[in-house]
């Protein structure tokens, strides 16, 4: 193999720059061309690729989103949008391919790698909802911008005594709004995987008031039904009889961007060095992960046949810490 190529897809996170820097450089250790293939697939399928140096690069480690972009692309999905890919693969001499994103990209690598076409898989996503790693690239930083956000969120809060909605990104996954609503002391968390009634939510509110409480602070994930929009309007008609006047933020894209941490530049450089290792060492049809501290392969087709669900054993651990 003389010539690899490396994409990203779907939604954006810190955390890509990294990961793309490691497979290019790796590449390039391994006397390989590297190209860069912009846009995702939707570049792939229009042949927008480069060759890459190690100083494109430079610079870019403690960079947020991703330098190659990214887009959705329902046009890969076809007979006739993979047949342009791997046209677009042959014209610039790719014999291999290294795609960085979540579930939906993950899935296009494995039409490709159908195809007979060597390819192989990076798990990034916010939600952490990819199997055959424990930690996804980008987690790490989304959650630590999430926390900043709580505990910037409390002092206005313990300020005027209220409580406040705080929503997360999560249509299908409660990850982010679980893990921050443990790591940011909520009073309480809703996520899409745990059905809580509107009396519930209201007792929580009125008990924390009664006991006293300066604050409280409730996570979101906005798959939660039935919906953030909706609770606000429940609970503002039963503001006096919470105690806390109720307001609401939305984190919205500001959880994707920013600088990534110490932990996902470094687990981003692990795994996008491996990818190139195991991709040249004909293990192609693979996602490469961290568990148990190390490399891990987990087959492309077991990645993505369901999508990793929350431990339930830390949600009864938020229930908990909610008393």
């Amino acid at each position: 193999m003389k010539r690899i190529g490396v994409l990203t897809s779907g939604g954006d996170n810190p955390g890509l720059n990294p990961c793309i820097r490691a497979v290019v450089r790796m590449g390039i250790h391994l006397g390989m061309d590297t190209m860069g293939i912009h846009r995702g697939y939707a570049g792939l399928i229009d042949g927008e690729i480069e060759e890459m140096s190690a100083r494109s690069v430079g610079g870019i480690i403690g960079r947020g989103g991703t330098i190659l972009g990214t887009a959705r692309c329902p046009e890969f999905y076809s007979s006739k949008g993979r047949r342009e890919a791997l046209r677009s693969l042959n014209r610039f001499k790719i014999e291999g391919l290294v795609v960085i994103g979540g579930n939906g990209s993950l899935t296009g690598a494995l039409e490709l790698w159908r195809t007979g076409f060597p390819t192989i898989g990076i798990p990034s996503t916010i939600d952490n909802d990819v199997n055959g790693t424990d930690m996804s690239i980008g987690v790490d930083t989304a959650l630590n911008t999430i926390l900043g956000a709580i505990d910037k969120i409390k002092d206005t809060a313990t300020s005027h005594n209220r409580a406040f909605l705080i929503e997360t990104m999560g249509r299908e996954s409660g990850y982010l709004a679980l893990m921050s609503g443990i790591g940011g002391g909520a009073e309480t968390v809703l996520i899409p995987e745990e059905d809580v009634t509107f009396d519930e939510i209201s007792r929580k509110i009125e008990d924390a008031y009664i006991r006293g409480k300066s604050h409280c602070i409730i996570i979101v994930a906005e798959g939660w039904k039935p919906g953030t929009k909706v609770l606000v309007q429940q609970l503002g008609e039963k503001q006096e009889e919470l105690g806390f006047s109720v307001r609401v933020t939305k984190l919205g894209h500001v959880q994707r961007g920013g600088s990534p941490s110490a932990f996902d530049r470094l687990l981003a450089t692990r795994l996008g060095a491996a990818a190139v290792r195991e991709l040249i060492a004909g293990k192609g049809g693979h996602v490469v992960g961290w568990g148990e501290g190390d490399i891990v392969l987990t087959p492309l087709e077991e990645a993505i046949a369901f999508e990793k669900q929350i431990d339930r054993g830390l949600y009864k651990l938020a229930q908990i810490m909610e008393k």
